[in-house]
């Protein structure tokens, strides 16, 4: 196991997630797969999401990662509790990031939905 990995190697993986991803997705459970973040669990999504560049963890100090800006506009397909979130690659069909919502929220189809705070996405540095 590597001891130290330069942040260029961890860039690398984290500039994947911000020049590719490119919608959001509400959903009930985490969905590891693309058909699980953008049909068997989607609640809504949101297209033309813009993720920052890569920076060092200021949270930990440790590591690199990203920053996903607050959503708003979002579109709600299907009424339910949104737990989690699905970073999407549509051209590709994969889903490069999933995990748990700050809070859960009710949608309910037809209606909006926002993510009303920025978060992080990050990869902690080799030990």
């Amino acid at each position: 196991m590597a001891s130290f990995l330069s942040d260029s190697i961890l860039d690398n993986g984290l500039s994947h997630l911000t020049n590719n991803g490119d919608a959001i997705y509400i959903t009930s459970a985490l969905s590891t797969t693309y058909t699980a973040a953008t049909s068997t669990n989607a609640l809504g999504y949101k297209t033309s999401i813009s993720i920052g560049s890569p920076a060092d963890r200021t949270d930990t100090g440790n590591g690199r990662k990203v920053t996903v800006p607050s959503i708003s506009g979002g579109t709600v397909s299907a009424t339910g509790t949104a737990s989690h979130y699905a970073i999407v690659d549509t051209t590709n069909s994969a889903v490069l990031a999933a995990g748990t919502l700050t809070s859960s929220q009710s949608v309910t189809s037809g209606n909006t939905f926002s993510i009303p705070t920025s978060f992080d996405i990050g990869i902690p540095d080799a030990t």
